[in-house]
């Protein structure tokens, strides 16, 4: 199942897809030896062969983007570079990229002409394109999301990338910081009484005038952060096996608990991802549930990109501690 989230080229891909902060300066790894192989064995159960630590990098999707970006590597390509722009400024791009495409149908001429040590990949890109790219340079596959221990795979595949960039202390030191801010997360909201509060946190769009929403359910990436910072998820909808992601309309919305937080992100640079304040603005029925009419409603700041790394996730703490405590 696919993010493909709300730009402006996407939004009729993202409606077919719904059955789909830390530093980042350069931080070479001191201890890795460039001069020797590395061989790994990628998402897929794959071998992946390199002559040395990979420096000159293609990302295919923005999760690994953000991942290269908070280990020091600066890709040379990514997919729809103005959308990552758009969606992820928690770990913001440091140089200008060669924009090879889409994420699901990304540009091997493009690929090709960039002549690059390694392809970091996810295994939502069709098996058909993996293969092409491996005509060029080694593809080393992260495995995209996993319901049943988010949090875990998200950190699997920082290490796996920095096995293959030669940047492995650069990765110890951001699950030091993240472990810390998700503690100092759940400390904060306990010191204000909010520890096993009610939440739950959604995203929607606008296609052909019909809103539809998406419940991140307690499988997903935001879901497993919500629980280790003492909060309890309130959606009863099922999410996907992968990313936990289920769907809604604002009708849905009345089987939520009345004391529950509602969060939200949207962006500004992409007007059809926002139906919250936009349609469903003067809706009968948005406007009479219990958190709307008590105020419990809370937009996110823009560029906390949902299923990032642990930049995105600890902006997204500091995010969310700070809308409920305020």
């Amino acid at each position: 199942m696919r993010r493909l989230l709300f730009t402006a080229a996407s939004v009729a891909a993202a409606a077919l897809t719904l059955s789909a902060c830390g530093t980042t300066e350069p931080a070479a790894d001191p201890a890795a030896k460039p001069s020797e192989g590395i061989t790994l064995k990628d998402g897929t159960g794959k071998e992946v062969k390199l002559d040395k630590a990979a420096t000159k990098v293609i990302a295919t999707e923005w999760n690994v983007v953000e991942s290269l970006v908070s280990l020091g590597i600066d890709p040379v390509g990514v997919a729809d570079v103005k959308g990552y722009k758009t969606w992820d400024t928690s770990v913001p791009l440091k140089n200008e990229p060669k924009d090879i495409g889409t994420r699901g149908e990304p540009s091997m001429d493009t690929i090709a002409s960039l002549s690059p040590d390694l392809i970091v990949a996810t295994t939502d890109l069709p098996p058909a394109a993996v293969k092409q790219m491996r005509e060029v340079a080694p593809v080393l596959e992260v495995t995209s999301a996993k319901g049943s221990d988010q949090i875990g795979q998200m950190l699997e595949n920082i290490d796996l990338i920095a096995e293959a960039t030669g940047t492995t202390d650069r990765a110890k030191t951001l699950r030091s910081d993240f472990d810390a801010k998700l503690e100092e997360g759940r400390e904060a909201l306990a010191d204000a009484g909010l520890d096993g509060t009610r939440i739950a946190f959604a995203d929607g769009y606008v296609a052909s005038n019909q809103v539809s929403l998406r419940p991140y359910t307690s499988t997903s990436l935001i879901g497993a952060v919500n629980e280790r910072l003492g909060l309890e998820n309130a959606w009863k909808v099922e999410g996907d096996e992968s990313y936990g992601l289920g769907s809604t309309d604002v009708e849905g919305l009345t089987s939520l608990p009345a004391d529950v937080r509602f969060a939200y992100i949207g962006s500004d640079g992409d007007k059809s991802s926002n139906p919250f304040t936009g349609a469903l603005a003067k809706n009968s029925v948005w406007t009479s549930l219990p958190f709307v009419k008590k105020g419990d409603v809370h937009r996110l700041p823009d560029g906390i990109w949902m299923f990032g790394g642990p930049g995105s996730m600890q902006a997204y703490v500091d995010a969310i501690v700070a809308a409920l405590t305020k």
